[in-house]
């Protein structure tokens, strides 16, 4: 069913905002124009949503647990998140963590990106794919679905690698550990790809799915505005991977940015992470200005 973002907004119903201006500037993206306006019309409702699917997830496990006449591990709630380069999806993803965790229901929010399991660039270059950083074949896909399987089925510990945007590149040595959490947000380009024939797909372990969606020609605006504010902050770090681009003039650089576009974002985008779409339990619709103004939402 489609919901305008009047109508959506109502179903906020008495959930309270419990996010500060400061703390809405912090998590925000780079050249996301996001307000507490967004936070209340929105994601208040969302959270609502998924803190009753949380629950009725919770109610399932007991009855699985009362049919088998023993109680079983608590079963972590997970939830996905999809969509492109530059379209907000890890605003979307950081928001939720915040203000889920603020719920009783679930304090212990934990939050992975799948850049943790890129292949680092050494691999990378060596399998000839450099240029298709963030492609599905650029991933390690076995680890990812082992990472969250084991999550899944209740272990007290479990690491994952870590990336680092400034270097572009995995971090050698370094681990993020995930402690058994009532909540597990993973957010990524292709979480939502399908298995190949006799595999699981990350998404299987899912419980639900969100995509956030725009207009191709609004998403290659925000790229190549994000672009420039990155190229006249991190770039300029002697520690970063693009730290050349820093030096090229406004025109050098916005020619720069609307190639990568074209030649790897854009066709990622095309051909891998919007066919995926259909399969989300809910997509924001985002409008030019970054605000959402659709929620499609799957009824079963």
């Amino acid at each position: 069913m489609e919901l305008s973002r009047e109508q959506w907004s109502d179903l906020r119903k008495n959930t309270p905002l419990t996010l500060t201006a400061d703390e809405l500037e912090a998590l925000r993206g780079v050249d996301d124009p996001i307000d507490l306006a967004e936070v209340t019309d929105i994601y208040l409702p969302l959270t609502r949503l998924l803190n009753l699917h949380y629950t009725g997830s919770q109610e399932r496990s007991n009855v699985l647990s009362a049919f088998l006449g023993k109680p079983g591990p608590r079963v972590p709630y997970v939830l996905g998140i999809a969509g492109s380069v530059a379209v907000g999806k890890s605003t979307t993803a950081r928001l939720l963590h915040t203000l889920l965790a603020r719920w009783p229901e679930h304090p212990n929010v934990g939050l992975l990106t799948t850049d943790s399991f890129l292949y680092p660039n050494k691999v990378l270059e060596a399998k000839g794919i450099m240029h298709r950083k963030g492609f599905p074949e650029s991933y390690d896909r076995r680890a990812l679905v082992r990472f969250v399987a084991e999550v899944k089925s209740g272990m007290g510990e479990v690491r994952a690698p870590v990336y680092s945007h400034l270097e572009y590149d995995i971090v050698p040595g370094a681990h993020q550990i995930v402690k058994n959490p009532d909540i597990l947000i993973i957010e990524g380009l292709n979480v939502l790809q399908p298995a190949p024939p006799t595999s699981l797909a990350v998404n299987d372990y899912f419980d639900y799915s969100i995509y956030v969606d725009a207009k191709v020609e609004d998403i290659r605006s925000w790229y190549v505005d994000r672009f420039h504010k990155l190229r006249r902050t991190a770039f300029e770090d002697p520690k970063s991977y693009f730290k050349y681009i820093a030096e090229l003039s406004y025109e050098e650089a916005t020619d720069f940015a609307v190639n990568v576009w074209r030649d790897i974002n854009e066709r990622n985008l095309v051909e891998n992470i919007a066919p995926t779409r259909g399969r989300a339990d809910l997509v924001l619709q985002k409008g030019a200005d970054h605000s959402i103004r659709r929620i499609r939402l799957r009824r079963t």
